[in-house]
């Protein structure tokens, strides 16, 4: 065997899919000095989805300073530009949570960085962008986005203002008219791992909203918020993105990147394998490691390690499972694609203990099954 895929996702708390596919990179080439190895560490669009596309494809990471969540003041955000014109952004670069620090005001947040990193891509000679919706600060249903790229929102006495979270019950009518021309041409695809709707007691501002600092009384503000745009977006653009899967993401930039972008919401591991290519080159593998932090019966209905499963079944191509724990009720898994399944941990071992040997505990895993396919 020396056709190795390695598409792990990470082990929250403990590694990164980057340190797993190094880990088993490093595991293969031991016992395997010819092996030729294929490493994609998956991300979920959130923080890490440019630097995991730039490990998995190559490229270059591009920086540019952008307006900050609060559009106050110049960050430096990045995105990655691949081959065949691809950009991949996050909108966590410049709108994401950890960089509002201790100032949780998801009502005066906004996307604008976004729109600004976007313009920049193209301007790139990007032709088609992956947005990565996961990490924000924002609420403001991709607005400030849109308002970067030109699109003009207006207040009953016709004034244009940049809406965030708490100001789009003020929008009256919007304008589309100005948006930057190029857009047209751009394929957009929205990594989205959620399926929450843009409002109401799933809706973005209900579940995500309270970890950005928002009490009871702002929740309702931002959801009221949320259901007036998606109402004016239906009457001005003839788009209905109240009840679309997905459309609450980032503070309702899924719903958003539909409306403005004409953007497809797309879950993160069906993107990253079909930018790789993955259906060609599991067609010509001999074994495909995947894993995550515990291997359980939701699993079974995830997305990083089944994705793989699915795709990989259809060629008979081996799957491995490398996780930290395995739950119960998972020999279904053995009927959708997934040869075996291995715990790294050797003893039974509280997490705030076992995670400090996760490393050696891979590495230790890794080279017994590898050691056992020699055979």
């Amino acid at each position: 065997m020396q056709n190795f895929i390695l598409v792990p996702d990470s082990f929250k708390g403990t590694l990164s899919a980057i340190e797993v596919c190094n880990i088993m990179k490093s595991s293969i080439k031991n016992l395997y000095k010819d092996a030729n190895i294929i490493s994609v560490p998956v991300a979920d669009g959130g923080e890490g989805t440019v630097d995991a596309f730039l490990y998995a494809l190559g490229g270059e990471k591009k920086s540019v300073w952008v307006s900050d969540a609060f559009n106050e003041q110049k960050i430096l955000a990045h995105y990655a530009m691949l081959k065949d014109n691809i950009a991949v952004i996050e909108m966590a670069t410049c709108a994401g949570l950890p960089l509002v620090k201790n100032r949780l005001e998801p009502d005066k947040t906004t996307t604008f960085g976004v729109g600004e990193l976007i313009i920049d891509a193209i301007n790139n000679g990007a032709k088609k962008i992956i947005l990565g919706l996961g990490g924000s600060a924002t609420n403001d249903g991709g607005c400030g986005m849109a308002a970067a790229l030109g699109v003009k929102f207006k207040d009953e006495q016709d004034q244009k203002f940049i809406p965030t979270g708490g100001t789009l019950f003020k929008i009256y009518k919007i304008d589309m008219n100005n948006i930057y021309p190029k857009i047209k041409d751009i394929e957009f695809i929205s990594m989205c791992d959620v399926d929450n709707p843009l409002c109401g007691r799933l809706g973005a501002s209900a579940v995500f909203a309270p970890q950005k600092g928002a009490d009871e009384d702002m929740v309702k503000l931002l959801d009221e918020g949320l259901a007036h745009l998606a109402k004016i977006i239906k009457r001005d653009l003839h788009i209905e993105v109240k009840d679309i899967k997905g459309a609450g993401a980032a503070g309702g930039l899924g719903a958003g990147s539909i409306a403005f972008l004409q953007s497809k919401l797309t879950k993160g591991i069906d993107v990253v394998l079909d930018t790789i290519n993955f259906d060609e080159l599991v067609s010509k593998a001999d074994i495909v490691f995947t894993g995550e932090g515990k291997f359980d019966s939701q699993s079974l209905h995830g997305k990083v390690v089944m994705g793989v499963a699915n795709r990989s079944q259809k060629y008979k191509t081996p799957v491995i499972v490398v996780t930290g724990a395995i739950g119960e009720n998972i020999q279904e898994a053995y009927n959708k694609g997934i040869t075996a399944i291995f715990s790294i941990n050797k003893e039974p071992m509280e997490f705030s203990k076992s995670a400090l040997k996760s490393k050696e505990n891979m590495i230790l895993t890794m080279e017994n099954i590898l050691r056992l396919l020699k055979i």
